[in-house]
């Protein structure tokens, strides 16, 4: 069954690959028949296998976030920072990188950011003749690192496979602290060495139109995400300083970022922020069918005792200090033609508390290593991230040249970043 179930996973991932057809169905398809036919399960323990706590954090997060996409408080906000940086040519790569970063880290997202600013990142290539692949890392390093922030949509997907895998609440929050800072650590190191050696070379001029204001209903809607993060993010590293303080401690098992994010989303409606029919049609619906149909496929290998095994063999049979180049390596792969958030992240988390148990290593270090190698290859034209870049660019960019730029150069930099940042994290866990 172990067997059984590793080989429906790759084919769920082909198959989703070749048809275009979301990997979700594929898993839950095959979660049915391995586990009504070859396991004897029952089919209401089956439909018991979906992630119900990912699904609606995800749902609840996105739907109050959307109201500042829906009414273009983040896109205008994001054309206002570009054109603060307009007198710093040079640091152009670090100025997209940290714009994207906190428009997703407001809770845009991943795909949401690199839906408005590939473009914009693109067109200034043509305008400022910068390096195609450093801008194109830019933007997507820039996107991945403000969604892996503790309460923007990737870290809070993070931190409910973590608290699936078993690891406690409080613990996943600060596990999800270092993903967040070792994701935005590694791309300031590459795209400051590269800003470092064109700095005298490299002639670029930036001419970017004074964007609009923000109205009045984009400033509200930015008030209360600044509002939401506060109160989600105060309570637990309060908690974290003083765990001994009972009311911290009872605040804080009380405070859910899922219903937090519904409160705030009402308020939104009743301050009549957006429409409602926008707002729910921008919930990454598509992200929610793959994370939680792997999702079931995965706790049924769970359950078939898959992922013990092979913590057991990765703890028992490779080197305690190849695992985390391993795991680096593996999520690599994974992701030049999978989702990090639906295939791989689903798939190697939850082997992470036994694997550490088995090997000595500290678990933060395992979850840091599968997440920087995952997102090393996601601007791969074949995986989401670089297809998106890729439909993104504008008519005066050559598609074939950005593909191979993207596929050769862009993924072996980003790869080779990632494992030695492996290397070097793993000095200090």
């Amino acid at each position: 069954m172990t067997l059984y179930i590793l080989i429906a996973i790759a084919i769920a991932i082909v198959l989703g690959y070749k048809t275009k057809i979301n990997i979700g169905f594929f898993a839950i398809m095959f979660a049915y028949l391995l586990g009504c036919f070859g396991m004897g399960m029952k089919t209401s323990e089956v439909i018991e296998l979906w992630p119900i706590k990912i699904f609606f954090i995800i749902f609840s997060v996105t739907l109050f976030y959307n109201f500042a996409l829906a009414n273009g408080a983040l896109e205008k906000l994001s054309n206002q920072l570009l054109y603060k940086c307009r007198n710093f040519p040079q640091l152009l790569p670090l100025a997209i990188f940290f714009v994207a970063t906190i428009i997703a880290g407001l809770g845009a997202g991943y795909y949401t950011v690199l839906a408005f600013m590939a473009p914009i990142t693109l067109l200034l290539c043509s305008k400022t003749k910068m390096n195609l692949v450093i801008a194109a890392l830019a933007v997507n390093y820039g996107a991945l690192a403000g969604a892996n922030f503790m309460t923007s949509q990737s870290g809070i997907i993070f931190r409910g496979l973590m608290d699936t895998a078993g690891i406690g609440t409080d613990t996943a929050f600060s596990y999800a602290t270092g993903i967040f800072a070792a994701t935005f650590a590694v791309p300031i190191m590459v795209l400051g060495i590269y800003s470092l050696i064109n700095a005298k070379s490299n002639k670029i001029a930036i001419e970017v139109e004074k964007p609009e204001p923000l109205d009045s209903k984009q400033k509200q809607s930015i008030i209360l995400i600044f509002i939401m993060m506060a109160i989600v993010l105060t309570v637990p590293i309060l908690n974290l300083i003083m765990p001994n303080v009972s009311a911290i401690k009872f605040l804080n098992s009380r405070i859910d970022i899922g219903f937090i994010s519904i409160i705030f989303a009402l308020i939104s409606l009743l301050l009549k922020l957006g429409d409602e029919k926008k707002v729910v049609s921008l919930i990454p619906w598509s992200t929610l069918i793959m994370i939680c149909g792997v999702g079931m496929l995965i706790s049924l290998g769970v359950k078939a005792g898959v992922i013990n095994e092979l913590s057991q063999w990765l703890g028992t049979n490779v080197p305690v200090w190849m695992i985390p180049i391993l795991l680096c390596l593996i999520s690599a792969v994974m992701s030049v033609f999978a989702s990090t958030l639906g295939v791989v992240a689903p798939a190697l988390f939850p082997m992470v508390p036994q694997l550490a148990a088995v090997s000595g290593l500290s678990p933060v270090l395992l979850f840091i290593c599968i997440i920087i190698g995952a997102q090393s290859s996601s601007i791969s034209p074949f995986s989401s991230g670089g297809s998106l870049m890729l439909g993104s660019a504008p008519a005066s960019i050559d598609k074939d040249k950005l593909f191979n730029s993207l596929l050769f150069k862009a993924v072996p930099i980003g790869v080779g970043a990632a494992i030695l940042s492996t290397i070097l994290i793993h000095l200090f866990f």
